[in-house]
């Protein structure tokens, strides 16, 4: 996926972290790939560039995989979805990084092992990959993709073992980083997370058929029944039904990935027993006692904002109104960018109410500060719109550092707050105050006391640079010259 590296963003996501993947697998089900097209669709803002289903019927298995929206691909006039036919399935949604957008890098990926096929699907990044791609091209492998996921299905190939699931937890206890699976044979449906539990995977089921979705949502959309959460470092394998876990990987604390609940996941999804809607009005709450603001209004930034200014204006007692509406049908290929249009490319997105900022100290509340730049661009829109005052907060701390577990993140110098200190940053951003929830306050709205930092809950490394995973790739500069992961 990234390995710190600054990719091609787009005008609307320039400035905003991005989920890289979404995965989704149904087992035994008549429905099974328009099904997964469902979960893929409620997936969708896990990965917007990419969408791809494989199905297995008949003895062999069918693959879909095309750049785009899933409601573009699948839509009722592409025939794609006709084309999946059969009982398993297995789906991925995609988010790429630099050069990241061809064709060979969408998933599920699929390959011919001795004993069947195997098709799997990757969320999160594998932080050695580009070490063992290496190792692997030395002795004669041939990638047909620049996936970190391909590194995975050549181990898979090469290991010694006799059984599917053997083969593939000996490749994965070869790589270190931030993965959830999902993979498919023409007799099981498997699913495994890393021993930190960076990313997340469930399991649900409907009418008797077991399922693995990135998030609950992804169950919602089918009609499906949660089950439970993959624990870190287990993998499940069902069969026509059984499940059988294991857990054949070292233990360690876990570490999930807290931005899931400040940005990444939907609001409406269950996070390791929490609901995400919830915590983000948590994190509001924290906010407005750690750094009041006197104000008239409470304004989110839409729509990653919106819960936590709830939470803010739910307990500062100033009133929530829509200052800024966004404007949902905005494409990214909807006019050609060039200069002149590229200027105006935040209002494209977001519009500001006048009759409701006109005259008012307004606190504006946005989910993270990544590069500053559309910050700053709506900063000016709601000032131009008549706000008398301006107080930016922020639902999580400052993002000093670049994720390398499976999150498009700049690299670390064009991030603001690596780069500058709280004052420089209200200045570059032209508010007339700036605070971000701190670490404790952030740890608080999920449910802990504070964060332990001699053991910390969750993977923060974005802002605290705690890296919980070896970095393996990071200093090979080759890495970054000629070698880009996505999954």
């Amino acid at each position: 996926m990234n390995n710190g590296l600054s990719g091609p963003y787009d005008i609307e996501g320039a400035d905003s972290l991005h989920e890289e993947c979404g995965v989704f697998g149904i087992f035994g089900h008549h429905g099974a790939g328009a099904l997964t097209i469902l979960g893929l669709h409620a997936l969708q803002h896990r990965g917007q560039e990419a969408a791809g289903v494989v199905s297995y019927d008949q003895g062999q298995f069918i693959a879909e995989r095309h750049p785009g929206l899933v409601g573009d691909i699948f839509g009722k006039n592409s025939g794609y979805a006709a084309n999946l036919k059969g009982d398993y399935a297995i789906g991925h949604n995609r988010y790429s990084t630099a050069g990241g957008s061809a064709v060979r890098n969408i998933q599920p990926l699929f390959a011919d092992l001795t004993g069947g096929g195997i098709t799997i699907a990757h969320n999160g990044n594998l932080t050695n990959a580009y070490a063992l791609r290496s190792k692997l091209v030395q002795e004669g492998a041939i990638f047909q993709s620049t996936s970190d996921t391909e590194v995975i299905i050549h181990l898979t190939a090469r290991s010694s073992k006799t059984q599917v699931v053997d083969k593939l937890i000996d490749a994965l206890k070869q790589v270190e980083g931030a993965y959830s699976l999902v993979a498919l044979t023409s007799k099981k449906m498997i699913g495994v997370r890393d021993p930190f539990g960076v990313r997340p995977l469930v399991i649900g089921k409907l009418d008797g058929a077991p399922i693995l979705a990135s998030e609950t949502c992804a169950l919602d959309i089918i009609g499906a029944e949660y089950v439970r959460d993959v624990e870190p470092g287990e993998v499940v394998v069902f069969t026509k039904g059984e499940m059988e876990s294991y857990h054949p990987f070292q233990k360690v604390k876990p570490r999930f990935c807290v931005f899931e609940y400040i940005y990444f996941a939907r609001p409406d999804s269950m996070m390791e027993g929490q609901n995400v809607y919830q915590v983000r009005k948590n994190i509001g709450e924290e906010l407005a006692r750690e750094a009041p603001a006197e104000a008239d209004l409470v304004i989110p930034v839409p729509d990653s904002g919106v819960p936590a200014a709830l939470g803010f204006s739910q307990a500062s007692g100033i009133p929530f109104e829509l200052g800024i509406i966004r404007n949902h049908y905005v494409g990214r290929t909807f006019i050609e960018p060039t200069d002149g249009i590229r200027h105006l490319g935040v209002r494209r997105k977001h519009n500001p109410n006048r009759a409701t900022l006109n005259g008012k100290r307004v606190v504006l509340i946005d989910d993270s500060i990544v590069r500053g730049t559309t910050s700053k661009k709506i900063v000016q829109m709601v000032r131009d719109a008549g706000a008398a005052e301006v107080h930016f907060r922020v639902a999580s701390p400052p993002t000093k550092h670049s994720c390398f577990y499976g999150v498009d993140t700049p690299n670390e110098h064009a991030l603001l707050a690596h780069e500058m200190n709280l004052e420089e940053m209200a200045k570059f951003i032209g508010v007339d105050s700036l605070a971000f929830i701190s670490t404790d306050g952030l740890y608080r709205a999920v449910g802990e006391e504070r964060r332990n930092p001699a053991a910390p809950q969750f993977c923060d490394a974005c802002f605290s640079g705690d890296y919980p995973i070896r970095i393996v790739d990071a200093d090979a500069k080759e890495s970054q010259l000629s070698f880009l992961v996505e999954a």
